[in-house]
């Protein structure tokens, strides 16, 4: 019986390939749950040049210096126009100090995951032979080999894209998914997700996605959302075409919510910010 044969696992790399078509059974997780399978060796598709860029902190927000501009990041725009009022009652009932330690370990096992993952996609060695990086490791494995197996061929991993004059981010693979252009981002969770506790990461990747259609000239029709808790639950969100332009018109109303905060009418003759966004929303109607 053809099975999915792992191909090597070394102190420094992983590659797994799919030795037939056929996918494991559905785990039944939630709505958004895949069908189970191996990732299979990806090929690099340099259809993309993507520029180089370089990021710092100005006063509190992560500032990207690409291309000439330098722009705010898209968590930075999410971050500060979301309503936060969820996450304060949270902190008031486990304690500043608590949330913190939660805040950080999360942050650094996420940061592990991406490592790993990327290290999977460009064939780079990467180990962590700390208890968390282990854990991100298996954490990693879960994701390449549920996540990864419609996967067949990445233009960019953890490269930065950008909309001139307003954002920009790093997204985490941009790829071909079923054979649709598309842009994958892995997010770590210490518990599995409820679709309408994930918003602003679908806004995200709608970010994403226009900002790589309007510089480079894609055709991004899907955004994919791969996310894995620590006891190895994964689950798969997916926006696709009339639902993907949707959460692009939503993004739209945070980039302009965000630039009525902090405008400057000194600054309006040099950046007419008010022009940017209304080319940005002919693009979010593509």
């Amino acid at each position: 019986m053809p099975v999915n044969k792992f191909i090597s696992w070394g102190p420094h790399s992983i590659c797994w390939c799919r030795t037939d078509a056929k996918h494991f059974p559905t785990l039944g997780v939630s709505s958004n749950i895949f069908s189970v399978g191996s990732a299979p060796c990806m090929k690099h598709n340099k259809r993309y040049t993507y520029v180089d860029s370089s990021r710092s902190m100005d006063h509190g927000t992560r500032v990207y210096d690409v291309a000439g501009f330098k722009l705010p990041s898209v968590t930075t725009i999410l971050d500060k126009t979301k309503d936060k009022t969820y996450l304060r009652q949270w902190k008031e009932k486990v304690g500043e100090k608590r949330a913190e330690e939660i805040k950080n370990i999360s942050s650094k096992r996420g940061t592990t995951m991406h490592k790993y993952l990327e290290s999977f996609v460009i064939e780079k060695g990467y180990e962590d032979l700390t208890a968390m990086g282990q854990e991100a490791k298996r954490m990693s494995e879960k994701v390449i080999q549920l996540g990864l197996a419609p996967v067949t061929e990445y233009f960019g991993s953890e490269i930065t894209v950008y909309y001139p004059g307003l954002y920009a981010g790093a997204t985490d693979l941009v790829c071909m998914h079923n054979d649709m252009e598309t842009i994958v981002d892995f997010k770590q969770s210490n518990r599995p997700k409820r679709e309408e506790w994930i918003t602003d990461y679908k806004l995200q990747v709608a970010g994403y996605a226009m900002a790589h259609d309007y510089v480079y000239g894609s055709q991004i029709k899907q955004a994919v959302i791969m996310i894995c808790t620590p006891d190895l639950y994964y689950q798969e969100f997916k926006i696709q075409d009339a639902q993907l332009r949707e959460w692009k018109h939503k993004f739209l109303a945070r980039v302009n919510q965000y630039y009525e905060m902090i405008r400057d009418p000194k600054e309006e003759a040099d950046v007419n910010t008010a022009e940017l966004l209304q080319d940005f929303e002919k693009m979010a109607q593509k």
